[in-house]
């Protein structure tokens, strides 16, 4: 079973909604960032990004009080509001291609110590500590975890029926999103909510790792204080239909030495190799992977996808790692070797194309994108992926929703 509660959360005013919500600012080039921070007063960004202009001279404790500091002044200004009792959300993304709708709640940490809540991905220490970090010296969080359900036939039905009530907040975004909120305050509604997740049993991560280790840790680090909102964090609970799984493509700058008509040689030894052209092919199915090189796509086809022992091995970003990548190219460290680098899946492969051709890449490598199957098989068997592996929507605003800590 897994426990969810209402929180105290805090909101834009509805009149600011649309001006104080943001994408994540690593999603901003630093033109678009500046243009924001200096033409909307209201953006979040000022509040994630206080000392912008001098982020190379601010110390990170330095730059973490001041966000704290510009959130007070957020709340002080009205900017942002707190709500006066719990609640949760139920909140709606509509793009051009897809929607996505979820509710906002605040889940248990003792739940995530207890693989209730299911974990696919490896962490980095380095970025759990600093996050954790951030928390401490903020006091809040605005990024939900990303977590998936099974389909579940009553909470379908409620949704419905919660969407047919006046919104909270209903806005666009210039990329052409609208966004609908609905607060969950009464409590029938909240028991049923809270009912219906005793009963779901597991749930699984599927975007947050690091936000929920970090969590974990502050837990850890704090829990002495009795400080009570220690032992949850904000989650974005969506049902698994409803999630985006993208691939991570991959990019290498050059062939290790190897000459085209040897890498191919190579690459024939575990795969069918079909040279498409300049068609813009990319896999059509698991054990497909897409190339491109030297101005061409290529189709490279496992020979053999009975001979994995394991779920993990069988995953189409480890057979790229281990029949390519690391013994031909010779890439052992996925995080950090500089000579690969990753496109998600959602842009166009015509990205990988141009970043080939610019020069500074030789070879651009395309897969099939992980199924919610695969993930969960992984997290039952307390598997990981390998890093960069999938790239899961929707993603959330930030500042549209805040658990204070």
């Amino acid at each position: 079973m897994a426990k969810i509660i209402p929180f105290h959360a805090v909101r834009p005013a509805a009149d600011k909604v649309s001006l104080v919500t943001s994408r994540s600012y690593e999603e901003y080039s630093a033109a678009e960032l500046a243009s924001q921070l200096d033409f909307n007063p209201f953006s979040f960004l000022h509040v994630l990004n206080p000392a912008y202009v001098n982020q190379q001279k601010a110390g990170l404790e330095k730059r973490f009080k001041l966000v704290a500091q510009k959130y007070r002044d957020f709340k002080a200004e009205d900017i942002l509001i707190r709500e006066d009792k719990p609640v949760m959300f139920l909140y709606h993304i509509h793009s051009k291609t897809r929607d996505f709708i979820g509710i906002i709640a605040a889940t248990s940490i003792q739940d995530y110590r207890n693989d209730v809540i299911k974990k696919h991905e490896d962490t980095l220490q380095y970025r759990v500590e600093l996050f954790k970090d951030y928390l401490h010296q903020t006091g809040f969080n605005t990024e939900p975890v990303l977590i998936t359900y099974p389909d579940n036939d009553a909470l379908n039905q409620w949704i419905e029926v919660k969407r047919t009530a006046a919104p909270l907040y209903e806005f666009s975004t210039t990329r052409k999103e609208k966004h609908t909120l609905w607060k969950i305050d009464s409590d029938d509604e909240l028991a049923f909510l809270k009912n219906q997740f005793d009963a779901v049993g597991d749930v699984y991560i599927a975007d947050g790792h690091h936000r929920s280790a970090s969590a974990e840790l502050l837990y850890e680090e704090d829990k002495s204080t009795g400080n009570d909102h220690l032992n949850y964090f904000m989650s974005f609970l969506i049902a698994e239909s409803n999630v985006r799984i993208y691939e991570y493509n991959r990019i290498i700058r050059d062939l290790n030495g190897l000459s085209k008509a040897d890498f191919l040689t190579a690459l024939s030894h575990d795969f069918w190799v079909k040279n498409k052209e300049q068609a813009l092919w990319k896999p059509e199915k698991k054990f497909q992977f897409g190339m491109y090189l030297q101005g061409e796509f290529y189709c490279l086809q496992l020979k053999d996808g009975n001979s994995f022992s394991s779920i993990a091995d069988r995953l189409d970003a480890q057979i790229l790692y281990d029949k390519v990548l690391q013994p031909i190219l010779g890439i052992t460290d996925l995080r950090n070797d500089e000579r690969i680098d990753y496109i998600p899946g959602n842009q166009s492969i015509t990205t990988i194309k141009e970043v080939v051709d610019e020069g500074d890449f030789e070879v651009g490598f395309m897969l099939f994108p992980t199924e919610i199957s695969e993930i969960k098989a992984l997290a039952d068997n307390s598997l990981i992926m390998p890093p960069k592996s999938t790239y899961i929507e929707p993603k959330f605003r930030s500042g549209l929703v805040v658990y204070e800590i």
